[in-house]
C-alpha cells in the first residue's frame, strides 16, 4: 500500500515490482558494493600493500585518513546533487567513478600515487547520502526509519564483507596466474569491486526513478526544488539540529569506519594472528549490520509510535550511551574469546545508533533533505579523521586510544537530548506516520 504521493507504507522484500522496492534493493545492493571497494585496501594492508609499496606505518594511517577524509566534502557534494539533479544520476555517475578509482588503485607504484588513488576511491564513501536519500523519498513515515536503516545496514556489509573476501580473492588471483607474486597479488584483487559497480551502475539506470512518481527532469513540481537547492543547504546549515546529528553521527558511524579500517591490523598486532585469521574476525563486526542498524532504525519508528519524534530522539540518547559503555569494556579485554565477544556487543550498539540518527534526519528539514543526509552522513566520516589523526599523534597504543573514543562517545549521546522539535511538526508528523499506518491497514 502507498501514500497519497505514493510512498510505501509497509517493506514487503519479496516485492520486486512496485519502484519503491525496486530502489530498496537496488540502494543497498550499490552501497554494499561502495562500501566493498572503498574498504578493498584495509586487510589486504598491512600484509601485503604497505610491504609491496615499501608503505611506512604512519603512511599507512594517513592513507586510510585520506580515504575517509576526502567522503566529508564528497557527501556534502553529494547531498547537494540529490537535491539538484535527483538520486538516480547521482548514484550511477558514482558508481562509474568509483570502477575506475578502484579499477586504477592496482597501478600505484610509490606513496604520492597510493595516496592520490586512496583519495579518488575515498570519493565513493559518499555512496551512503544517496542511498538514504532515496529511501526517505521512497518510504511513509511510519516505515522510514526502519528502511534507511536497513538499506544502509546491509549496505554496510560490505565493509564487514571485504574484510574476509578481500585476501581470499587476493590469494586466488595468484593461484590462477593473473599476480606475479605474493606482494603484487592485491593489484588483480581490485578489478572484483570495479566490475561490479559498473554493473550496479547499469542496474540503477534502468530500474530505478527519483521518487515513487518519476524522475526529476520529467516532472514540473521538482522544478522549483532543483533550482532552490542552494538556498536549502543554507537552511540545513542554519538548523543546530543538524549539527548536533552531525556530531552524534560522527560517534557512531565515524568509530564504526575507524573500526573498519584499523580491527584486521588491531587483531593481527595485538593477538599476533595472521593476516587471514585476522581479517575473518574482523568482518564481524560489520556482518552485524545484516540486522543490527535496521533494529536501530526499527525501535525509532516504535518509539514515535508512543511519543512522536521526542521518543525518536530519546531512542538515539540511550543506544549512543550504551555504545560508549560497549567500547569501553572492549577496550580492556586483553584475551581473544572475550575481546570477540566485546566486539560484537560492541558493533551491536554502534550499528543500532546509526540506525537510530536516521530515524530522525528525514524529519528535520524535509524540504533540504539532500543537504541535511550530506552534512549528517559526512560527520561519519569527519569522526573517522579525527580518531584516526588521534592515533597518529597522540602515540597511545590503539586499546588506550579505544577507551578514550568510548569515553568521548557517552558524552556526546547525551549531547543529543538536546535535540528538540517544535510542537507544530510533532503534529504534522503524528499525522503523517497515523496516515501511513492507515493506509497500510487499508
Amino acid at each position: 500500500m502507498t501514500t497519497s504521493d505514493g510512498k510505501a507504507t509497509r517493506i514487503d522484500l519479496l516485492n520486486f515490482s512496485s519502484i519503491q522496492m525496486r530502489t530498496f534493493h537496488l540502494t543497498w545492493m550499490a552501497f554494499f558494493i561502495c562500501f566493498f571497494g572503498w574498504f578493498s585496501h584495509a586487510p589486504l594492508l598491512p600484509a601485503t600493500i604497505g610491504p609491496d609499496l615499501q608503505l611506512t606505518k604512519s603512511q599507512m594511517i594517513t592513507a586510510f585518513i585520506a580515504s575517509v577524509g576526502v567522503t566529508i566534502f564528497a557527501r556534502l557534494l553529494l547531498g547537494f546533487f540529490c537535491d539538484r539533479f535527483g538520486p538516480r544520476k547521482s548514484y550511477v555517475a558514482l558508481l562509474i567513478f568509483g570502477a575506475f578509482a578502484v579499477a586504477g588503485s592496482a597501478f600505484a607504484n610509490s606513496w604520492e600515487t597510493y595516496l592520490i588513488s586512496r583519495l579518488c576511491i575515498g570519493v565513493i564513501g559518499a555512496s551512503f547520502v544517496i542511498t538514504q536519500y532515496h529511501t526517505s523519498v521512497m518510504f511513509a513515515p511510519n516505515v522510514v526509519g526502519i528502511a534507511n536503516a536497513t538499506t544502509a545496514g546491509w549496505g554496510n556489509l560490505g565493509g564487514g564483507v571485504t574484510q574476509a573476501a578481500m585476501p581470499m580473492v587476493a590469494a586466488a588471483t595468484l593461484a590462477l596466474g593473473l599476480a606475479d607474486s605474493e606482494l603484487s597479488k592485491w593489484r588483480a584483487a581490485m578489478f572484483g569491486p570495479a566490475l561490479a559497480m559498473l554493473a550496479l551502475a547499469y542496474l540503477y539506470w534502468k530500474y530505478t526513478t527519483d521518487c515513487p512518481r518519476g524522475n526529476y527532469s520529467e516532472l514540473p513540481e521538482m522544478k522549483p526544488k532543483a533550482k532552490s537547492s542552494g538556498g536549502a543547504f543554507l537552511r540545513a546549515c542554519s538548523d543546530y539540529r543538524v549539527w548536533v546529528l552531525c556530531l552524534i553521527y560522527a560517534g557512531c558511524f565515524g568509530m564504526e569506519l575507524f573500526v573498519n579500517g584499523r580491527a584486521a591490523a588491531y587483531y593481527q598486532d595485538r593477538f599476533e594472528l595472521n593476516e587471514t585469521t585476522a581479517g575473518v574476525i574482523a568482518s564481524l563486526f560489520g556482518l552485524m549490520n545484516i540486522f543490527a542498524r535496521s533494529l536501530g532504525g526499527w525501535l525509532g519508528d516504535r518509539f514515535a509510535l508512543s511519543a512522536g519524534l521526542t521518543g525518536r530522539v530519546r531512542w538515539l540518547v540511550m543506544i549512543m550511551l550504551a555504545e560508549g559503555i560497549a567500547l569501553i569494556v572492549f577496550s580492556r579485554m586483553d584475551v581473544l574469546s572475550p575481546a570477540i565477544v566485546a566486539m560484537l556487543a560492541f558493533s551491536l550498539c554502534v550499528q543500532m545508533a546509526e540506525g537510530a540518527t536516521y530515524s530522525v534526519v528525514p524529519f528535520v528539514n524535509p524540504k533540504a533533505l539532500g543537504a541535511v543526509a550530506g552534512i549528517v552522513g559526512a560527520g561519519g566520516n569527519l569522526g573517522a579523521v579525527f580518531y584516526a589523526q588521534v592515533l597518529l599523534r597522540s602515540g597511545l597504543p590503539l586499546q588506550d586510544c579505544f577507551l578514550y573514543f568510548g569515553m568521548l562517545v557517552a558524552i556526546i549521546g547525551a549531547i543529543g537530548a538536546s535535540v528538540r522539535f517544535s510542537e507544530e511538526t510533532e503534529q504534522q508528523a503524528r499525522a503523517d506516520f497515523e496516515a501511513g499506518l492507515a493506509a497500510r491497514a487499508g
